[in-house]
C-alpha cells in the first residue's frame, strides 16, 4: 500500500503545531500597568489598530464607522439611530440575547431612510479577515452611566467596533483567580451600564502574566430553569466557576501560559477570528461555549484530511481517514458534533453519518446534539427512517446507531447512497461491535472518510483476540498519522488522560485497595481456576463483609457531611456506582445491601440494572458489551431484575419493568436520576461503565476484574469537574487491580502517569512530601502547626499583612482536609477538635466578610492577593434544621444546659448562611421556655418579624408597598435580588435625576437593606 505525507498546506491552523515560548525573560519586577502596556503593544505588531476610548460616546462612534467600512454602506444619522437602538443596544436585550447576535443572527436588517431594507454584517464568518481588530484599555463606566460603581477595564478587543474580548490583568505573583473575580464584579455592577455594549463580550481572557487563561461569557451568566414545589418557574446560576476557565496550547497539548507566549498565539488575527466565528457553540440551552485547543486541533486534522485525501483522490481507503484520542471526560461530543457540521458545509460531501451504540444514542448523544442546537442533526427511531434520511438530499447530518446502520446496509444492496461522498464518524470507537461493522462499511461504501473518536484506543496489547484478529485495533480499522517507518498508526490527535489532568479539565483518581480475601499458602494462582476463585468472591461471607464495608464507609467516601448547590438545590455530597463481576453477583448484593439498610433502619436509595450479554463469562472479554436484551436472561435472573424494578417503581411512583420498551424507558430514566443524585447506590455489570457522564458521581466501588481499556473507561466514571469540593474521583477496589491499574495508566498515559493521574498517599498529605523538582509541600501536620504557632485562638490577628498571611494558611488547611477526608485513617488521626475548626473558620469568615465589603468600586482596595477557599467553608455548614435541633435539646432540659447554647453561637458563628440569620436566633432562643413548641413557635416567630421588618423598611423608605413585596417573593422565588434592570426603580419612590435628589445613593441604600433582609429570612423556614 502506498503512504503519503503532506508537503504544504495553504489553510492556517487555528492551533499552531508546536510554539517555543521566549528564551529569556526579565527577572525586574512588572506592575499590572506595565503588563498592560506591554499586552497592548504585542497586540499592535500583531495588526490590531490602538485607540484611545475611555467613554461610551466614542465607543459608539467608532462602531458606527467600524461597521461602516465592514458593509461597505454609509448610515445617515436617523438611519443609524434606529439601527443602534433597535439592533444592537435594545433596552430589552441582555447578555444571551447579544450573544445570539454574534453567533448566529450577525446579520440584522436596516430599515433604510428611502424605505428599502440593506442586510447589515455585526462580523464576517465567510471572510474573517475581512474583519477589524482594535484594542483599547482603561474603559471607564460610571455611577453617572447607571453603574452601582464606577469601573475601570484594563484591556478590550474590538471585533468591527463592538466589544467581543475583554483581557482582565493582574499583576505577577498575584492570584488569577482574583481576575476572574475581578470580571464577576463588572457582571454585576457595570457591564450592563449605559447601552450595554460589554453584553457583547464573548470571551474572557484573564492573566497575572505568568499564568493566563480563557472561558466563555456564559462561565458566569449561565442559568438553569426548573420548577419548583409551587410549579413557579425558578432560576438559579450554576454551579459553573473558576474550575470551568481554560488553558490554551498548542497542537501537541503544550500550555502556553505566560500572556505575551499566550498573546502571540492566541490572539494571532486567524487564531481570534476561528476561534469567535468557528468554534464556538452556542446552545439551544443559550450556553456559550469556546471548544478548547485540543478540540480545534482534533476538529481541523479531521477537516484537514478529508480535504487533502478528497484532492489525492484516496477517497474510500484508509488513507482518508484516521482517529482521535481524546480521554474520556475531555468533551468528545463537543469535537465530534463541531466537526459534523464544519465537514458537512464543504460542497462535495454529500452526507455526514455519526454512528454511535445504540444506548448512547437514545439517551446521551442525541440529547448532547440536540443541546448544541436544535435540529443540527437528524436522529432516527428506526431503519426506515434513516433510509429516508439517506436518501433526502436535505439531511447533511445523519446520528445513526451502529446497530440500525448494520440493518440498513445488510437490506439494501447496491443502494445509490453508496456511491455517495461521506463522512462517517464512529464514537466510541474502541467497542468491538464496530470491528463487526467494519468489513460491511468498507465493502457498500465506495467513497468514504471514516473517522473514529475513542477515549482509550485498542492496540496490540490490549487488543481482544477473537473471531475478526485481522481487524483487532484502532489503527488497523481507521488509519491515522504515519509513524517513523510510513505506517498510518499514530492518532491525528492525542489528548490523554494525563494532559486532562495537567489541564484540571478531569480530576485524578485516589484509590483504596481493599482485601477481602485471604488466600490458602502454597495455592499458585495457575492452579485455580477462574470460576472457582469467582466461587469464593460470591461466598455469602464476603458477600456480607464487603456489602457491611461499602455502607460503614459510604458516607465518607460520598462526603455526605459535604454540601453544594446542584441546578439551585442544596445537596449532601455526592453518589456511587458499584461494578460487580457477574448477573448472579448483581443479585446478591442488591439483596445483602437492601438486608443490611432495613436492619440498620437507613435510608438510602438502591438501583440495580443489567441485562444478557453473551461474553460476560469470556475472562478475555476487557469489558462486556451489553444490550438491552432481557428476554435472553434466564427466568431467575429475569424474576429478579422485575423484582429490583418494582422497588425502583416504588420509590420514585414509576411504571418500568423488564419487557423491552420499558426496559429501554427503565434505562433512561435511571441514567436522569443518578445524573440528578436521585440514585445513591447503582449495581451494575457492565452497563454505565463506559459513555455515561455524571458529575455527581464520585465513587466506583469494584469488585470485577477490569483491565486495560475496560478499567480506564470505569474508572472515568468518576472524575468530571464539579465544583471545589469535588477534588478526585475515588475508587474502591474488592479485587487486586494494582497491576492492571498500572498497566492500563501505562498504556492510556506513559509509564510516569500514575504520579500525575492518581493521588499521593494519606502519609504524603498528612505529613508532606517532595515532588519530582525537589519542592517540599507541607503536609496537614506542618500547617496545624504553623496555625498554633503564628495565630494561636483567643489571640487578635493585627494588621492587613497577618490577616492575608491567616487566609492563606487556613485556605490551605481546609484544602488538605478536604482530600484528607475521604481517607479511611483521617477520621482517628484527626488533631483539630471540631470546637477549634469552628472557631477557626469564625476568624476566617470575618475577615471574608471585611475584605468583601470594601467599596469594589475602588480599585485600590480590592484583595487582589488571596484566595478564599468559600465553597469549601459552605460545604461543612450547618442548617437552621440543626441548629432547632439544638434549640430543642436545651428546651426538653429545661433550658438549663449553657453549653448547648455556647454549640449554637459557635455553630452560627461559623456558618457563611447563619449569620445573617444571628440575630433573628438568638431572639427566638431568648423567648424559649417550657412552654415552647419550637418548630410551630419557629415558624410563627419568623413569620411575624418578616412582616415586621419589611414593613418597616417600607415605611421608612417610602417605597411602593405592592411593588415591594412582588419584589421580595420574586427574589425568595429565584434565590438571588436582582440589582440590574429597572425592577428596582418600579418600587423606589419618585426622586428627580437631575441633581439635589441624590437618586443614585437613595437606591444604593435600598437595595442595601432589602439585601440584607434578603439575606436575614432567604432559606430561614
Amino acid at each position: 500500500m502506498a503512504y503519503f505525507n503532506i508537503v504544504a498546506a495553504t489553510t492556517e491552523s487555528t492551533v499552531v503545531a508546536e510554539y517555543e515560548p521566549k528564551a529569556t525573560r526579565s527577572d525586574a519586577y512588572q506592575s499590572e500597568a506595565e503588563l498592560e502596556r506591554e499586552l497592548i503593544r504585542v497586540l499592535t505588531t500583531q495588526g490590531y489598530e490602538y485607540l484611545s476610548i475611555h467613554t461610551e460616546g466614542d465607543l459608539v462612534k467608532n462602531l458606527r464607522t467600524q461597521l461602516e467600512k465592514l458593509n461597505d454602506y454609509v448610515f445617515t444619522d436617523s438611519e443609524w439611530e434606529q439601527f443602534f437602538a433597535d439592533c444592537i443596544a435594545n433596552n430589552n436585550e441582555g447578555i444571551v440575547e447579544k450573544t445570539r447576535k454574534i453567533q448566529s443572527d450577525h446579520i440584522q436588517t436596516l430599515h433604510r431612510d428611502n424605505g428599502m431594507t440593506k442586510n447589515i454584517s455585526l462580523i464576517d464568518k465567510k471572510n474573517i479577515h475581512n474583519n477589524f481588530l482594535q484594542v483599547i484599555n482603561q474603559y471607564e463606566v460610571g455611577i453617572e452611566d447607571g453603574a452601582n460603581h464606577d469601573n475601570r477595564y484594563d484591556v478590550t478587543v474590538l471585533v468591527n467596533g463592538l466589544p467581543l474580548i475583554h483581557i482582565e490583568l493582574k499583576r505577577r505573583g498575584v492570584a488569577i483567580r482574583e481576575a476572574f473575580n475581578q470580571i464577576k464584579r463588572y457582571q454585576r455592577d457595570s457591564f450592563w451600564a449605559g447601552h450595554g455594549l460589554f453584553e457583547y463580550v464573548q470571551i474572557f481572557v484573564i492573566s497575572n502574566g505568568t499564568h493566563t487563561k480563557y472561558y466563555s461569557n456564559t462561565t458566569r451568566n449561565s442559568h438553569i430553569k426548573e420548577m419548583d414545589e409551587s410549579g413557579r418557574r425558578k432560576s438559579k446560576k450554576t454551579s459553573n466557576s473558576f474550575e470551568f476557565t481554560s488553558f490554551w496550547a498548542d497542537g501537541k497539548n503544550k500550555v502556553i501560559p505566560d500572556l505575551i507566549d499566550f498573546t502571540k498565539t492566541f490572539f494571532a488575527k486567524h487564531t481570534i477570528l476561528n476561534v469567535l466565528t468557528r468554534y464556538c457553540v452556542f446552545t439551544s440551552e443559550d450556553v456559550l461555549m469556546v471548544m478548547r485547543p485540543y478540540q480545534i486541533a482534533a476538529t481541523e486534522r479531521i477537516l484537514n484530511r478529508i480535504e487533502v485525501s478528497t484532492t489525492y483522490k484516496k477517497v474510500g481507503t484508509i488513507e482518508a481517514g484516521g482517529y482521535i484520542w481524546h480521554t474520556t471526560g475531555s468533551g468528545k461530543t463537543l469535537t465530534s458534533f463541531k466537526t459534523a457540521q464544519l465537514a458537512s458545509q464543504f460542497s462535495y460531501i454529500d452526507k455526514v453519518l455519526f454512528v454511535v451504540d445504540r444506548k448512547d444514542l437514545d439517551y446521551q448523544t442525541m440529547k448532547e446534539y440536540d443541546r448544541f442546537e436544535k435540529g443540527a442533526a437528524n436522529g432516527n427511531a428506526s431503519t426506515a427512517i434513516l433510509k429516508r434520511q439517506l436518501e433526502d438530499t436535505d439531511a447533511k447530518i445523519i446520528i445513526t446507531t451502529i446497530q440500525k446502520l448494520d440493518h440498513f446496509v445488510t437490506k439494501n444492496k447496491g443502494h445509490t447512497v453508496f456511491e455517495k461522498h461521506c463522512v462517517i464518524i464512529f464514537d466510541e470507537c474502541h467497542r468491538s461491535q464496530f470491528g463487526d461493522m467494519h468489513k460491511k462499511i468498507t465493502k457498500a461504501f465506495k467513497n468514504y472518510h471514516l473517522f473514529g473518536f475513542t477515549g482509550t484506543p485498542i492496540f496490540s496489547k490490549n487488543a481482544v483476540r477473537g473471531k475478526h484478529a485481522e481487524l483487532l485495533t484502532t489503527p488497523q480499522a481507521f488509519g491515522g498519522e504515519a509513524d517513523k517507518d510510513g505506517r498510518p498508526t499514530l492518532p491525528l490527535h492525542a489528548y490523554t488522560i494525563v494532559n486532562a489532568i495537567n489541564d484540571e479539565n478531569v480530576l485524578p483518581f485516589r484509590i483504596d485497595y481493599v482485601d477481602t480475601v485471604k488466600k490458602k499458602e502454597n495455592i499458585k494462582d495457575k492452579n485455580v481456576k477462574a470460576i472457582d476463585i469467582e466461587r469464593v468472591m460470591g461466598a455469602p461471607e464476603r458477600i456480607k463483609e464487603v456489602s457491611e464495608y461499602i455502607l460503614e464507609h459510604f458516607d465518607q467516601k460520598t462526603r455526605r457531611n459535604s454540601y453544594y448547590s446542584l441546578k439551585g438545590k442544596r445537596m449532601a455530597g455526592f453518589n456511587s456506582i458499584f461494578a460487580v463481576s457477574s448477573i448472579p453477583m448483581a443479585m446478591k448484593y442488591y439483596t445483602e445491601i437492601k438486608r443490611l439498610l432495613a436492619e440498620q433502619r437507613r435510608q438510602l436509595t438502591v438501583a440495580t440494572i443489567f441485562s444478557y450479554s453473551a461474553n460476560e463469562e469470556d475472562p478475555d472479554d476487557v469489558l462486556g458489551e451489553e444490550g438491552f436484551d432481557t428476554e435472553a436472561l434466564d427466568q431467575t435472573s429475569r424474576d429478579f431484575l422485575e423484582s429490583a424494578i418494582k422497588d425502583y417503581n416504588e420509590a420514585f411512583h414509576t411504571n418500568f419493568d423488564t419487557s423491552a420498551d420499558k426496559f429501554q424507558n427503565y434505562y433512561k430514566d435511571l441514567s436522569m436520576r443518578v445524573k440528578n443524585r436521585e440514585v445513591d447506590l447503582l449495581i451494575v455489570v457492565n452497563m454505565f461503565l463506559t459513555g455515561f457522564d455524571a458529575t455527581t458521581l464520585n465513587t466506583l466501588w469494584v469488585d470485577k476484574n477490569l483491565k486495560m481499556h475496560g478499567l480506564i473507561q470505569a474508572y472515568s466514571r468518576t472524575n468530571r469537574i464539579l465544583n471545589s469540593v469535588k477534588t478526585y474521583g475515588n475508587i474502591i477496589c474488592f479485587r487486586d487491580l494494582q497491576q492492571a491499574t498500572d498497566d492500563a495508566l501505562a498504556l492510556f498515559g506513559d509509564e510516569n502517569a500514575g504520579g500525575i493521574v492518581l493521588l499521593k498517599s494519606f502519609e504524603d498529605y498528612y505529613h508532606g512530601f517532595e515532588d519530582a523538582n525537589g519542592r517540599y509541600h507541607p503536609g496537614y501536620i506542618d500547617l496545624l502547626e504553623r496555625l498554633d504557632a503564628e495565630f494561636p485562638l483567643g489571640q487578635e490577628i493585627i494588621g492587613e499583612r497577618a490577616e492575608k498571611e491567616f487566609i492563606k494558611l487556613f485556605s490551605a488547611i481546609l484544602s488538605l482536609r478536604n482530600i484528607l477526608a475521604s481517607f479511611d485513617k483521617f477520621g482517628d488521626v484527626e488533631n483539630m477538635s471540631e470546637r477549634d475548626l469552628q472557631d477557626y473558620q469564625s476568624i476566617y469568615i470575618d475577615l471574608y466578610d471585611k475584605y468583601r465589603n470594601r467599596d469594589d468600586g475602588d480599585k485600590e482596595n480590592i484583595n487582589d492577593d488571596i484566595v478564599f477557599e468559600i465553597e469549601l467553608i459552605k460545604q461543612v455548614e450547618v442548617n437552621i434544621d440543626y441548629i432547632l435541633m439544638l434549640v430543642e435539646k436545651y428546651h426538653d432540659g429545661n433550658c438549663e444546659d449553657k453549653e448547648i447554647l455556647a454549640t449554637i453561637q459557635k455553630a452560627v458563628d461559623a456558618s457563611l448562611q447563619l449569620r445573617s440569620k444571628k440575630e433573628l436566633i438568638e431572639q427566638f432562643i431568648s423567648r424559649v421556655n417550657v412552654e415552647t413548641s419550637v418548630q410551630s413557635d419557629w415558624r410563627r416567630y419568623v413569620s411575624e418579624q418578616e412582616e415586621a421588618d419589611l414593613t418597616e423598611i417600607i415605611s421608612t423608605e417610602n417605597l411602593k408597598p405592592d411593588e415591594t413585596r412582588k419584589f421580595i417573593e420574586n427574589a425568595f422565588r429565584d434565590g438571588a435580588v436582582k440589582t440590574t434592570g429597572t425592577d428596582i426603580d418600579k418600587l423606589m419612590p419618585p426622586v428627580s435625576r437631575f441633581g439635589g435628589g441624590n437618586r443614585a445613593e437613595k437606591k444604593q441604600g435600598v437595595i442595601d437593606k432589602l439585601k440584607a433582609f434578603f439575606e436575614k429570612y432567604f432559606g430561614i423556614i
